[in-house]
């Protein structure tokens, strides 16, 4: 099988789920968030080399407070719980986006787990926390317009390859295959730069129900599709 090697995951309809089945937002999200721990596995095991998710995006942040503040706690809850399973599994933890926003708390326990896993060779599992692909690149624009003041570069230096160094994904290659569940058809602001050439593929499937069979279908159907990145071979 053709496998991605960098596979982008927008996860939807957590709180969907729990109403469908008469329960709080809260308990979809903790059902979701159960579905990141398995799929992290999958992925692991069907060797492919990374994994990034939409966590939670900026515009998160203008949800009830209550439920913001259930996400960070079981965030938390989540990067101390599975340290020891990600380096059993020989799996690295990295983040971007704004981490700064996040509660003091958590981006302590995000820090830490980093750090213990940063030599593992497997799985690079990277979040996306406070991450918006707008503000990603005005950030990006603005750091490069200040070396640019400091002469470090020429107008006719600043190519596609030179910006990409100054995004969160700076050392991370493009997602091959992006995954949307829940039934939406659009990007939400997620990776706008990264997913110029990659393949999408949406599913009416609420995330906590986004099984193994699931994934191995949505890479199956990558695997039948060819990449011509413009090209017509």
């Amino acid at each position: 099988m053709n496998l991605p090697q960098h596979i982008a995951i927008i996860m939807d309809g957590n709180g969907r789920w729990a109403k469908k089945r008469g329960l709080p937002r809260a308990i979809g999200h903790k059902a979701g968030i159960e579905r990141v721990r398995k799929t992290i596995e999958i992925c692991n095991e069907a060797g492919i080399k990374i994994l990034t998710i939409y966590a939670f995006s900026t515009e998160n942040w203008k949800r009830p407070k209550k439920e913001i503040k259930f996400l960070m706690n079981y965030l938390k809850i989540f990067l101390v719980k599975y340290r020891d399973e990600f380096n059993k599994n020989n799996i690295r933890l990295s983040a971007i986006g704004q981490t700064e926003r996040l509660p003091a708390s958590v981006r302590k326990e995000l820090d830490e787990t980093i750090r213990l896993t940063k030599n593992n060779q497997g799985l690079r599992f990277n979040l996306a926390l406070s991450y918006g692909g707008r503000t990603e690149i005005i950030e990006a624009v603005k750091r490069l317009i200040k070396e640019f003041q400091d002469k470090k570069y020429s107008p006719e230096q600043i190519k596609e390859g030179l910006f990409a160094r100054y995004l969160y994904t700076k050392d991370l290659p493009d997602p091959d295959l992006l995954i949307r569940t829940g039934g939406e058809v659009r990007i939400s602001n997620f990776l706008l730069w990264q997913i110029s050439y990659t393949e999408m593929y949406f599913t009416d499937k609420l995330w906590p129900d986004f099984g193994k069979q699931d994934l191995m279908q949505a890479i199956a159907e990558y695997g039948r599709r060819t990449r011509r990145f413009g090209d017509v071979n």
